[in-house]
């Protein structure tokens, strides 16, 4: 039986993602968890099966950007864009992220961890209501996706962030 190991991003780590976790829509998005990471603003957790990447989230310390987030939790630390290869979906490595991001925030101190999930979504938000997190806020979702002449699309999905207390 394989292993899920859960571990921060090493910058060796970033070229295997781009292989193994591709993103065509943002291109440069490991690379930028990564740096987001390095600066201090977040931890990228990385989820290995048999030394291949097969999942992803990232913990932004500094809270959700949505100001309709902010205006109700602040910095609350959010758990953003968990990501697990379509193959291997079912099979515990998202709960197996998400503990882990849980586990950093009370490593910090921390006593909220957040997420947000579309509208589009209900299969992950069965998961995060399994796991605890009740709804907070809805929101917009606002990001950046590039096509394949390299153009900048910005996009919005409507969303609901969720909170589960951790102590």
């Amino acid at each position: 039986m394989d292993r899920t190991e859960i571990r921060p991003c090493r910058p060796e780590d970033v070229p295997l993602l781009e292989r193994h976790l591709p993103t065509p829509d943002a291109p440069a998005r490991h690379a930028g968890r990564f740096a987001r990471q390095e600066a201090g603003h977040g931890t990228y957790l990385i989820a290995w099966r048999d030394a291949v990447p097969v999942g992803n989230g990232q913990v932004r310390w500094d809270g959700c950007a949505a100001p309709e987030v902010r205006a109700v939790l602040g910095d609350c630390p959010e758990f953003n864009g968990l990501d697990v290869r379509e193959d291997l979906r079912g099979r515990g490595i998202g709960i197996a992220l998400v503990r882990a991001a849980e586990r950093l925030a009370r490593e910090r101190g921390r006593t909220l961890l957040g997420l947000g999930v579309t509208d589009d979504n209900p299969r992950a938000a069965a998961l995060y209501a399994r796991l605890g997190y009740e709804p907070v806020s809805a929101y917009t979702d606002r990001w950046t996706s590039t096509d394949a002449q390299g153009r900048t699309h910005e996009q919005a999905d409507t969303a609901t962030f969720l909170v589960r207390r951790l102590d």
